[in-house]
Formats: C-alpha cells, sequence, structure tokens
C-alpha cells in the first residue's frame, strides 16, 4: 500500500493525507489519457508549444508558494527550492522555443532514387514514476518534451510530495491543457504494475532506486514497453596533482551537501591525489564546516532536513557501519538531538571495501574522502563501482583532463566543474545506475516513433 502524505521533515509531523486513486479511477485515467493522445497528436506543434510557455510562465509566477511547499513537504531549503522552481521553468520553456526545432523531419541522404525523411512521431500515452528529490525539476525533465512531442502523461509522483503533485496537475490545467494529457495519478504498486502490463500504455520514465528500477524496467521489457530509468549514483570527484585546489574544494562542498545530498549526481566519493591531499582535506573541512543544520525556511540556511527520519536513520546505519569497520570521522557522524531529520555534514576517509560505504550509495550528506598515488589509481578506484551516473575531474591538465575523462565509465563528466543540470544537455548514466537519456533533444527521442518516410 503506498501512503501519499504530507510529513514535515523538520519536525517528523503529519501535516495532510491523500487517499489513493481507486482500481476504476486507475482504469479510467488511461482511457481519458488514451483519448486526450488521439486529439492532442495531431495539434499543432505550436499549440503544444504554447502550452509549455504558459507553464512555463505559471511556475515563475507562482515560485515562492511552489519553493515554500518544496520545503515543507521534502525539507529542502527554501533558497535551494527556489532555484529548482526556476530550472523546471526553463526547462519547459527550452522545449517550447529550441525544441520545437528538433521535431523537424529529418531528410535522409540516400543511395537510391527518390528521397526519405525521418519524421519524429508521438507514440501515446506515458507512465512517469518521479521521486521527492527534486520534485519540480524531475517532473518538467520528462513532462516538458513528452507533451511537446504530443504523448500524453499519467505522473506518479513520491508518496512524500503530494501536494506538490497537485500543485503541478493545477499549473498545466491553468496553463490550458486539454482533459486528459497530463493526470496526477495517487496510483499504489499493483496499480501502477497493471497500467504497464496493459495495452494503452506505451512507455514508462522512473527516476528512483534500483530496486524499483528492476521491478519497473523488467515489467516493461516482458510487455514490449519502452523504459527510461535513471536510478542512484555514487559519484566520483577526482582531484589530480595538477589541480587548482581552491576551485576544487569551492565545487566539491556546495556538490556534495546541496539538497541534503539527496541527488543522484552528488559528488559522493573525493578521490584526491597525494600531492594535493593535504590541502584539499584542510580546505575542504574548512568549507564543511560552514554547512551546519538550520530551519529550512530561512534564507541563509543551507542544510536542512533529509527527506525522511527513515531516510535519515538508513544513512546513519551506513555511516555507523563504516565507523564500527574502522573508518575516521573528520567532520560530523552523529544523530543531533532533538525532533525532525536532520544529519550533520560529515565526512569520513578510510572507507574499505567491506564496509556498507563503499559501494552503496550515501544518499545524504555525507562525504568519503579516498587518497590515491597515481591518476590510474583514481580511475580504477573511480570506476569500482556499481554506479555510472555523473563525475567530475579537477586538472589544470587539459589532456590528463580529457583522458581521464574518456576512460571514466559514467554517463556525464564535469572538468573542473561538478555537474549541473541544464535543459540543453543530456542527462544518464550507464551500469547501474540506470538506461536512456533525458533533457536536450534526447530528451524528445526516448519515446518518439522515429518514422521513415520513403518517397519514390
Amino acid at each position: 500500500m503506498t501512503r501519499y502524505a504530507t510529513v514535515d521533515p523538520t519536525t517528523g509531523e503529519v501535516v495532510r493525507e491523500f487517499a489513493e486513486m481507486s482500481d476504476v479511477e486507475a482504469a479510467q485515467s488511461l482511457v481519458d489519457a488514451q483519448e486526450a493522445f488521439l486529439s492532442w497528436r495531431r495539434t499543432d506543434i505550436t499549440q503544444r508549444a504554447e502550452l509549455l510557455s504558459r507553464v512555463a510562465a505559471l511556475h515563475r509566477e507562482h515560485a515562492e508558494s511552489l519553493a515554500e511547499l518544496m520545503t515543507l513537504e521534502m525539507g529542502k531549503p527554501i533558497a535551494q527550492a527556489r532555484g529548482e522552481v526556476e530550472l523546471s521553468a526553463s526547462i519547459y520553456e527550452y522545449y517550447a522555443t529550441v525544441g520545437v526545432n528538433f521535431l523537424a523531419d529529418e531528410v535522409l541522404d540516400i543511395a537510391g532514387t527518390g528521397r526519405a525523411v525521418v519524421r519524429t512521431a508521438p507514440i501515446g500515452p506515458l507512465l512517469g514514476v518521479m521521486p521527492w528529490n527534486f520534485p519540480y525539476y524531475q517532473v518538467a525533465r520528462f513532462v516538458a518534451p513528452n507533451l511537446l512531442l504530443g504523448n500524453t502523461i499519467l505522473l506518479k509522483h513520491a508518496g512524500n510530495c503530494p501536494q506538490q503533485a497537485l500543485r503541478i496537475e493545477q499549473l498545466i490545467e491553468e496553463a490550458g491543457a486539454p482533459t486528459g494529457i497530463y493526470q496526477n495519478v495517487f496510483a499504489n504498486r499493483d496499480q501502477v504494475a497493471q497500467m504497464i502490463t496493459g495495452p494503452i500504455l506505451q512507455g514508462v520514465s522512473l527516476t528512483g532506486s534500483e530496486r524499483a528500477g528492476s521491478e519497473i524496467g523488467g515489467l516493461a521489457g516482458k510487455h514490449l514497453k519502452k523504459c527510461v530509468l535513471e536510478l542512484g549514483g555514487s559519484d566520483p570527484l577526482l582531484v589530480l596533482a595538477g589541480a587548482d585546489v581552491a576551485q576544487a574544494v569551492s565545487a566539491a562542498v556546495p556538490g556534495r551537501f546541496g539538497n541534503a545530498g539527496q541527488a543522484c549526481t552528488s559528488a559522493k566519493r573525493l578521490i584526491v591525489e597525494a600531492p594535493v591531499w593535504d590541502r584539499f582535506v584542510s580546505g575542504f573541512l574548512e568549507q564543511t564546516a560552514q554547512w551546519t543544520v538550520g530551519d529550512p525556511r530561512r534564507d541563509e540556511t543551507k542544510l536542512g532536513p533529509m527527506s525522511s527520519i527513515d531516510a535519515r536513520d538508513e544513512l546513519a546505519a551506513q555511516v555507523d557501519d563504516a565507523i564500527s569497520k574502522g573508518a575516521v570521522v573528520h567532520a560530523g557522524g552523529k544523530v543531533p538531538d532533538g525532533r525532525g531529520a536532520f544529519y550533520p555534514a560529515t565526512v569520513l576517509s578510510g572507507v574499505t571495501p567491506e564496509m556498507r560505504a563503499y559501494h552503496e550509495e550515501l544518499f545524504g550528506p555525507v562525504a568519503v574522502l579516498y587518497k590515491v598515488d597515481s591518476v590510474d589509481q583514481a580511475v580504477d578506484l573511480a570506476n569500482d563501482s556499481p554506479y555510472g551516473l555523473g563525475s567530475s575531474v579537477f586538472t589544470t591538465d587539459d589532456t590528463v583532463a580529457d583522458a581521464v575523462a574518456n576512460r571514466l565509465d559514467v554517463g556525464m563528466v564535469g572538468l573542473n566543474t561538478t555537474l549541473k543540470s541544464a535543459p540543453d544537455m543530456p542527462f544518464g548514466g550507464v551500469k547501474n545506475s540506470g538506461i536512456g537519456r533525458e533533457l536536450g533533444r534526447f530528451g524528445l527521442d526516448e519515446f518518439a516513433n522515429k518514422k521513415l518516410v520513403r518517397i519514390a
């Protein structure tokens, strides 16, 4: 059973609860999505783009109330929440403007007579299963390209974001969306499975855990449905001997502790070459000390609570396991007294393969430092992970930077920068971090029929 409830992570108190949809409602949502698709796919692309433009404008118009809901439901500091709302608006705006160009027919250079084009067409109703850590942004990057393309959307949001889920639906309706092209569904696990196995749904996109990805991906594959999976990450940040250490520190600290460390592309493993180890660790700890926990409703707060007490307790268990097996604690490492899902900015070193923290994703404000003696050792350690989402490499040697980028088994590499999502750049990983890409042109291609039209 799925629970849809607003639980304030700063106190642990239940603010409001919502009922699941019935099986009848779940089935009807599919019918409505299919009926809407038959007309939406034929709607002129300029009208679809205009809808996205209005959705972007409404995000900006209601930015403060949207940010406040995010802070209430998952604890994101209000300044960071405002930034996410603006990023989400920029994604809708991008597809309403630049994205339109990607849907033009592609003329092929063929050997035979006549001509041929590839036309990008929609495939039908889609299901999005979205997480709580970036509740507006994750929805935007799935919804914007697919509404532009002409697909229709059923959106199952995380159980702890029900008010934000309803608010997104309201904004899209207020923007003038025809009935049925976007529906929020408070569905349970069985209803999601029934949607995927039935004949109407044509694809599913999930951002979440490996377990959920394996389950959803397996079900989609069995029933020949296209899927995109954006799963976990344990991103390495490599600081090589030729790095600008101050630059690396200034990027690594917010890159790890922003959103209370609850981001797939957080810089979770900091791999530092010996010649710059002392300077990097000293600077990193100095700046980490500025990330003290506080009330997420205050503009100056950098580190709010984690999303839930259960999530905080799981992170604490991973850290305690590492400490009990010999890891060194440089900062944090203890659950603070008082209410709420707070956990301090924590820095560990001496983490070894027998510890949970070595191979598991630490989805919270915990950084793990590794000292290495060479570039080869840094790359080997970076690749020694079941995940392959993002990474960062800091060095002033462009030749080394490019060579290391080619050797990393990841979907994304930032050179002298941590990864920051943008509407026009593809997002996705390899290995256990998932399959498929979102954003940019690639976000339009995942759930599209690339239809060949051959003219004699």
